[in-house]
């Protein structure tokens, strides 16, 4: 698939400390989420999917070592895949190694329409702190903000603020960026001052609360694309409305 083509769900959590069934909730509620979908494959490293037919045993097996592998729908006309890695504490924030979960899935009407849902199902069985899904096109765009290095575009695209490295914010609670739809943990949500009735009319209009008492925050209501002079718009005023987003509040 192409950029233009994907949309790219990415959720931080702690790291995985044997069988409490967190891998397996967030694969289960991407099926839930969207009717149809059997996350059962294995991706080898040449990239072939491999059938697994005791999978959540198999899950089970790979959490307690730690493990989130990559596995997919065995589609290839049609791939959605999902995965785990941890991010070690030198490069995450405060300090403290997290897993970064991160799946691929076609930019259609269904996935579209399910995306909300999905999002919250995947977030919330990690446990995640929070997360976003964005179109594959605006990550570039979280790329070039994200600095100072001493490679890509001198100063960040658009307009848009300049955003710190995860090793350079304070406590993992913060969010690192702003995608189309957010996750907030009840912590991460309160780290930032979200909601706030008097300033978040508008973004509580097209937010709910969910069941752990995060939030799922919709900036627009159909996929971000940057192109569109109302959709930056809207992102520039969230990133003002939130200047801890991104460390950007820290000296």
């Amino acid at each position: 698939m192409t950029a233009s083509s994907r949309l790219v769900l990415t959720v931080y959590a702690p790291t995985l400390r044997g069988r409490e069934g967190r891998m397996l909730a967030a694969i289960q509620g991407m099926e839930r989420a969207l009717p149809g979908l059997r996350m059962e494959w294995e991706i080898s490293r040449q990239g072939a999917p491999i059938a697994l037919p005791k999978r959540d045993a198999w899950f089970a097996e790979s959490e307690a070592r730690g493990k989130f592998p990559l596995v997919c729908n065995g589609d290839e006309r049609y791939p959605v895949t999902i995965g785990g890695l941890t991010t070690p504490s030198g490069q995450s924030p405060g300090g403290q190694p997290l897993l970064d979960v991160q799946a691929e899935l076609p930019l259609d009407a269904a996935v579209i329409a399910a995306a909300a849902e999905m999002l919250v199902q995947v977030a919330e069985g990690v446990r995640a702190l929070w997360g976003h899904m964005t179109p594959a096109a605006m990550m570039q765009d979280i790329a070039d903000q994200t600095g100072p290095k001493s490679y890509g575009p001198g100063k960040p695209p658009r307009g848009l603020p300049a955003l710190k490295f995860p090793e350079a914010i304070s406590v993992p609670e913060i969010p690192r960026c702003l995608g189309w739809l957010n996750y907030w943990s009840d912590a991460a949500a309160r780290a930032i001052g979200f909601p706030d009735p008097a300033h978040d009319a508008e973004l509580l209009a097209r937010s709910r609360r969910t069941a752990t008492g995060g939030w799922v925050v919709r900036l627009t209501e159909a996929p971000m694309d940057l192109d569109e002079a109302a959709h930056l718009d809207t992102l520039l005023r969230t990133y003002e409305r939130f200047p801890e987003i991104g460390g950007r509040s820290m000296p």
